[in-house]
C-alpha cells in the first residue's frame, strides 16, 4: 500500500509538489488542481508517475441522487467531469458518496436506506460510468455509515447491481463503525470486508474512532492511535491486496496532527512487517 496525507501550502508547480510528497515520505497524492480543463492536473500527475507517485484519488463530492433535480442533473454531470479527469490522469479512482436524498449531500436522511433509493445509486452510477466508459480508472463510492454503501453486504450487492467493470468500492473502515457491536468487533468486520470486496478497493482513507461514555451512543472521530480502530488488521489485510492501493490520512486540523497520525500508522505498519 501506499501511505499519503494532506500536504499544507500552495502549490503551483508540479516538481515543488513533488519534492513536498517526497519530503513527507509519500508514495501517493490524493489531491491535483483543477483549473477546469485537466491540463493542469494532466501536468501535476505527469510529475507525479516520473516520481513513482500513485495519484490516489480525484474526488467528486456531491449528490447526484438529490430529490431536487436540478441539483441532481448538476451533480451528475460534475461526477462526469471529474471521471473524465481521473481517466485522463490515470487516477486510481474518482471518488463519491452514494449521496443523500436531502441536504447535506452526504448527510442521513430518512429515505436514504431504502430499496428506491439503492436502485437509483445504481441507475446513477451507471449513467456517469457509462457517459465516459473510462478504461483507466475507476468510479468509486466511499462506505458510509448512514447511507449506501453502509456495509459489506450492501457493497456486495452495490457491485453486483450495478454491474459494469469500472466500478469499485473505496474503503473507510471508520464510516462503517455506526453501532457497539461494530466498535469492539471491528477487526473481525474489516478482515470480513478485505476478504470478500479485496479486488473491488480501490482507495482507503485512514482516521479513528473513540466510543465516548456517554448517553445514547457517541462516537467520535478521532486522529489514528487516539480511537480504537484495528490498525493492526487493517494494515495487514490491506498488504494482501494490490501493493499500490492509496490509503489516505484525513480530517484532521493542521500540519502537526496529520505528522503525528502518519507516525502512528507507520509505527504500526513496522511492527507487522507491512511497507507503507
Amino acid at each position: 500500500m501506499r501511505l499519503t496525507a494532506a500536504l499544507f501550502g500552495r502549490f503551483d508547480d508540479a516538481d515543488k509538489w513533488v519534492a513536498a510528497l517526497k519530503a513527507k515520505g509519500y508514495r501517493a497524492a490524493g489531491w491535483l488542481p483543477d483549473n477546469g480543463d485537466g491540463l493542469l492536473a494532466g501536468e501535476f500527475a505527469a510529475a507525479a508517475r516520473a516520481a513513482d507517485i500513485v495519484i490516489g484519488e480525484i474526488c467528486a463530492w456531491c449528490s447526484p441522487i438529490s430529490d431536487d433535480e436540478g441539483k441532481r442533473r448538476e451533480a451528475v454531470a460534475y461526477c462526469q467531469r471529474q471521471l473524465a479527469v481521473a481517466e485522463q490522469v490515470q487516477a486510481r479512482c474518482c471518488v463519491n458518496v452514494g449521496g443523500s436524498r436531502g441536504e447535506p449531500f452526504n448527510g442521513p436522511h430518512k429515505d436514504d436506506l431504502t430499496d428506491d433509493t439503492f436502485d437509483l445509486i445504481v441507475q446513477t452510477v451507471r449513467q456517469i460510468i457509462d457517459a465516459v466508459k473510462p478504461k483507466a480508472t475507476f468510479y468509486t463510492l466511499e462506505t458510509m455509515p448512514w447511507m449506501y454503501p453502509d456495509s459489506t453486504k450492501s457493497c456486495l450487492r452495490l457491485i453486483k447491481a450495478v454491474d459494469r467493470k469500472a466500478f469499485a468500492i473505496h474503503y473507510d473502515p471508520v464510516n462503517l463503525i455506526n453501532s457497539p457491536e461494530r466498535y469492539w468487533s471491528n477487526g473481525k468486520g474489516i478482515r470480513e470486508f478485505c476478504r470478500k470486496l479485496g479486488p473491488h478497493i480501490r482507495a482507503c482513507h485512514a482516521k479513528d474512532i473513540l466510543l465516548q461514555p456517554k448517553l445514547t451512543v457517541h462516537l467520535d472521530e478521532v486522529r489514528p492511535g487516539l480511537g480504537n480502530l484495528d490498525y493492526r488488521t487493517f494494515l495487514r489485510e490491506l498488504d494482501r491486496l494490490d501493493g499500490d492501493i492509496p490509503v489516505a490520512v484525513e480530517h484532521l486540523g493542521s500540519e502537526q496532527e496529520f505528522d503525528l497520525g502518519v507516525d502512528y500508522i507507520r509505527c504500526v505498519a513496522a511492527e507487522v512487517g507491512v511497507r507503507v
